[in-house]
């Protein structure tokens, strides 16, 4: 058994303004698990994307979520659940004007390959993104593989949660 208090894990650098990783500190070997607070405009993910071999679960604890799907708009309110198999591409946001909590489990715990896609300002369309860490920041940026131009950067602001950057 292993036990552990949600705001005792780091919050790691996304596009959500808190995002703890749970899978390493409950010792998970076969799910991943991360708990997220997105305030209003914040996302779940850096990107539109997919999973090759791992289906992903939200679990809406508070506030409205929107995903974005291959299918349509979804919206998933408190106390609701919503899947994605592999290769189903999907990229949920805060839409509305109050904090969203929620978690995210993933199983098997290998990702495979994600392709990732974003509106790139540089080459007026969606393009095929890659997430980078400068080695001399604390730092997340989305990379357009077509034009190598920056399309996010987050970092951790003073208060300890994640903010996007405007370029």
């Amino acid at each position: 058994m292993e036990h552990v208090r949600i705001g005792d894990v780091d919050n790691a650098v996304q596009p959500a303004a808190v995002m703890r990783q749970l899978t390493e500190p409950l010792g998970c070997e076969s799910l991943a698990l991360n708990y997220y607070e997105l305030r209003p405009g914040d996302s779940f993910a850096f990107a539109y994307h997919a999973h090759e071999v791992q289906e992903e679960v939200f679990v809406v604890l508070t506030g409205t979520a929107t995903w974005e799907t291959d299918e349509g708009v979804v919206e998933v309110g408190p106390n609701e659940a919503i899947r994605f198999g592999t290769d189903e591409f999907q990229r949920g946001w805060n839409r509305g004007d109050k904090r969203i909590r929620a978690l995210a489990l993933g199983a098997p715990l290998a990702y495979g390959e994600q392709p990732k896609f974003a509106d790139c300002p540089h080459c007026e369309d969606r393009q095929r993104v890659d997430i980078d860490s400068p080695d001399d920041e604390a730092a997340a940026v989305t990379v357009c593989r077509a034009c190598g131009g920056e399309v996010g950067r987050w970092v951790q602001g003073p208060d300890g949660e994640n903010r996007r950057i405007d370029l």
